[in-house]
């Protein structure tokens, strides 16, 4: 064994790595990218590394590949998981061969999702187990533990690191190399009676996953990442914790008589009669934890079934916020409360602090999409329109002065709430966003359903070349898979062609008035059109000279600045300037110009 310094999801991945993974698959989403990436890196040639075209495809893949005794790793973040909820339920009935890992990154804040859904939760409503680390060391020593209990029992385990967890960094210690396992898949073996799922079959599954989380409930109590630690004093009081907030308790207690605390690795099943030790042991508890109240309520229907008076506190009874991350000021204050030595108003979460500047996030200086929004906007003014989003760096549209996003809802949605919207609404312009990563992912189904329904829309697709807002990994439309394959492009023109829609245009939506013509004359035509705007990412080429302003002729009207808002062109000393490090040269704003006042990347 030996130490290293680790991001979160790097030594999750190389516990992965160690512990004989032979396959790896995912779809990138923050806070869990980095695992798989990290896996890819690290890889000898000896496992399987993909990015897949969504979260349901990969969950599906890493199946296949544990029904040949394959141990597994399927990647993704807390959003991701309802994609991949379909196979996920049947293959907790299915059960797997090789230990299979899910591996899903929870995000409290939210810091970079759309919701702050609780994994945990699913876990049950899965009957899936479920293993919760605390830390960096703990993520590189759980995951193997993940593996061995998945074969052990037969079924693929969640695996639910928040933020905190994969983006922080910590020494770890890990196996040598010589020390790693292997893992030698038997290959699949025909059995319809098992591999294939009918309701009769499924009667039976049901009955054996329930009894089966019996036994791991009773093995988990013994699981020594599952900890309780009894009362350094007599106040008859606990605290019973998880994940990051783990480690936020303990910096709060720190030098003081701590409390009886509880400690949970594995939420699902939960470990009983651990918690029953730790119960019978205080009068009274206050429960920390990200983000559902899942420790709270096993808590107190245990108190419940085993008539146990033990007063169970948390978010449920508003002694911990029931929204967000929990911080260190915010577990201390809370804990500092629960055991009578809060002063009033003193280590509040929200206590002052000094302001921090307000830096809302925008799209990058030179980014293609800024000038396909505005492109739009400007064909359509004046016109009764309506523009649908999605997810990728183009929500940031939304923003002003754009304010070309009227609606996002989860990937691939836009497209389909874009037909619901023109279904109700026939004389509106109905357009939807989606970028070129995103309409592999999920929106080529609405595309068909737009096609078979004959809906009367603009399918727009942002087409820069990467899947920019999770890191520029490849997708379909690169050419490049993630074991470094140089493979043949799938044309978006040629899938949209293939599904049906028979006006599709390609264009550079930074020759702003070919880009502006464009959407006048495709936006016109009836029925399902698309219009691919095709310029690479800003963070993926060369910068051309930074734009300048000529002084002579800019009369400081800050119309660049009003139409565009690129961070690149700011105002210092009271006349408007070009940002040097950040401009790109892309040209957009010398177009936008009235005076002709700029000139950059040769357009004036």
């Amino acid at each position: 064994m030996h130490k290293e310094f680790l991001m979160g999801n790097a030594a999750i991945a190389r516990g992965a790595l160690d512990a004989g993974l032979n396959l790896v698959c995912g779809y990138p989403g923050t806070p869990s990218t980095e695992v798989l990436e990290t896996a890819a890196k690290f890889n000898d040639g000896s496992i399987y590394a993909e990015w897949s075209v969504n979260e349901k495809a990969a969950l599906e893949l890493g199946a296949g590949a544990a029904y040949c005794g394959a141990r597994a790793l399927v990647t993704m973040k807390q959003v991701g998981l309802n994609v991949a909820s379909d196979p996920l339920m049947s293959l907790a009935y299915i059960g797997v061969k090789g230990g299979m890992v899910i591996l899903v990154a929870d995000d409290p804040g939210p810091i970079s999702s759309q919701t702050e859904q609780d994994t945990r939760t699913f876990a049950a409503y899965s009957k899936l187990p479920c293993f919760d680390p605390t830390s960096v060391q703990e993520a590189y020593d759980m995951i193997a533990d993940a593996f061995a209990f998945s074969e052990k029992y037969h079924t693929p385990v969640l695996f639910r690191p928040t933020t905190r967890v994969c983006h922080g960094y910590a020494s770890v210690t890990v196996r040598d190399p010589e020390e790693r396992l292997t893992n030698t898949p038997e290959g699949f073996v025909r059995d319809p009676a098992k591999w294939v799922i009918f309701p009769r079959l499924s009667y039976q599954a049901h009955k054996n996953i329930e009894a089966r989380n019996v036994t791991l409930a009773a093995e988990f109590s013994a699981y020594p990442h599952n900890v309780f630690t009894p009362a350094a004093d007599d106040s008859r009081k606990g605290i019973a914790t998880q994940g990051i907030s783990y480690t936020y308790v303990q910096e709060a207690l720190a030098g003081k008589p701590a409390p009886a605390l509880l400690k949970i690795a594995t939420p699902f099943p939960f470990p009983e009669q651990l918690a029953l030790e730790f119960l019978r042991s205080v009068d009274e508890v206050l429960c920390i934890e990200e983000l559902d109240p899942v420790i709270e309520r096993e808590l107190t229907y245990l108190c419940g079934k085993h008539h146990l008076h033990v007063d169970i506190r948390g978010k449920l009874t508003h002694d911990v916020r029931n929204a967000g991350e929990n911080t260190c000021a915010s577990a201390a204050h809370d804990i500092a409360a629960f055991l009578g030595q809060a002063q009033p108003g003193a280590d509040s979460p929200d206590a002052a602090q000094p302001a921090l500047p307000v830096r809302p996030p925008v799209l990058c200086a030179g980014c293609p999409h800024r000038a396909s929004f505005y492109a739009v906007k400007q064909a359509m003014k004046g016109k009764k329109a309506v523009f649908c989003g999605d997810i990728g760096c183009y929500t940031l549209g939304n923003a002003m002065p754009l304010d070309m996003v009227d609606t996002c809802l989860c990937m691939g949605a836009g497209v389909n709430i874009t037909q619901g919207i023109g279904k109700i609404e026939p004389d509106t312009a109905c357009f939807a966003f989606v970028g070129d990563s995103t309409f592999f992912a999920s929106a080529i189904t609405g595309a068909v359903n737009a096609v078979y329904n004959q809906a009367n829309m603009t399918l727009v697709i942002l087409d820069n070349s990467t899947t920019a807002m999770t890191g520029h990994q490849p997708h379909p439309g690169t050419g490049r898979t993630m074991m470094g394959e140089i493979v043949e492009k799938i044309s978006i023109e040629a899938v949209l062609h293939g599904v049906g829609v028979k006006t599709v245009e390609t264009v550079n939506p930074l020759h702003l008035n070919d880009a502006i013509e464009t959407v006048k004359r495709v936006a016109a035509e009836d029925g399902v059109k698309a219009i691919i705007f095709k310029s690479p990412c800003a963070v993926l080429i060369k910068p051309d000279q930074p734009a300048v302003i000529d002084p002579e002729k800019c009369t400081n009207c800050k119309h660049c600045i009003r139409q565009l808002g690129c961070p690149g062109i700011v105002v210092q000393d009271g006349k408007v300037t070009v940002e040097q490090a950040l401009c790109t040269g892309c040209g957009l704003c010398a177009q936008v110009c009235p005076f002709h006042a700029i000139t950059a990347g040769g357009v004036n």
